[in-house]
């Protein structure tokens, strides 16, 4: 019989290995998907990574910012990183994921993206200088070897950007 762990242990585990693992393969990026964009985040930025729990609305507040998670009793802000940028609102289920930053940064924010694509490594892209973005919390913009545009995030930046941090209605 397989001995039974609990989540908290089987995260912690994972976040081990993880942190094994950049010493050696080193796949130090992790793949997300905003909408139509897709992102790539350090992977010493990320937290935990989880389906979507229920969000408790927030009234008075950008379309952007879907409400209030409890994730194992610590409340987190949840933004919509798609609609943040102008994209469609993700539907927070099936493949759609949470993810958790800023912890370390002293913020309880989670960004919902539709879903992850993996671990990556920084030798599987190209620098895109083609196009200009004047988002501030992008570090880089990258193409993989299938021509597909991946946007390198700042969390630092993001976490600290004015943009980011209103999230109240302008309309109150």
């Amino acid at each position: 019989m397989a001995r039974r762990i609990s989540l908290r242990q089987f995260q912690e585990n994972l976040a081990r290995r993880l942190a094994e693992a950049r010493t050696g393969d080193r796949r130090t990026l992790l793949g997300v998907e905003a909408g139509d964009e897709n992102w790539l985040i350090d992977l010493t930025d990320t937290g935990e990574i989880l389906p979507v729990p229920p969000l408790a609305s927030v009234p008075l507040t950008r379309s952007w910012f879907r409400g209030i998670a409890n994730v194992r009793g610590s409340l987190y802000g949840v933004i919509d990183f798609s609609c943040f940028h102008n994209g469609a609102p993700i539907v927070p289920a099936g493949r759609a994921r949470l993810l958790l930053i800023g912890s370390r940064h002293g913020v309880n924010s989670a960004l919902l993206f539709s879903r992850t694509t993996g671990l990556r490594s920084v030798d599987e892209f190209e620098p895109d200088d083609s196009a200009a973005d004047d988002r501030p919390w992008i570090a880089a913009t990258v193409r993989d070897m299938w021509d597909r545009r991946w946007h390198r995030l700042n969390v630092r930046t993001l976490l600290a950007d004015p943009a980011f941090l209103e999230a109240g209605s302008s309309s109150r």
